[in-house]
């Protein structure tokens, strides 16, 4: 098992509609750890989903702490990194 913690910067879903910019950082959330990891088969945890939308869809975090754990298998478990 490969374990790493990565900030995830989310700053770029500016591009996206207000209204959907915390259904993009999900999706950029799984894009990056699957381009970090190396692998297509990423799970996020809940704590994740609920510190993204936390505030609304209108207003995501701008940067999110992660632990990210690669098993044997490929798959790729995300959880809430402690601060």
């Amino acid at each position: 098992m490969n374990e790493q913690i990565y900030v995830i910067p989310l700053r770029d879903v500016k591009r996206a509609p207000r209204w959907r910019r915390t259904n993009t950082a999900i999706k950029d959330i799984r894009a990056f750890l699957a381009r970090h990891m190396k692998s297509e088969d990423v799970k996020l945890d809940a704590s994740i989903n609920e510190k993204v939308w936390e505030r609304g869809s209108e207003k995501p975090p701008r940067r999110i702490r992660v632990r990210a754990m690669k098993f044997d298998d490929g798959q790729v478990q995300a959880e809430l990194a402690p601060e």
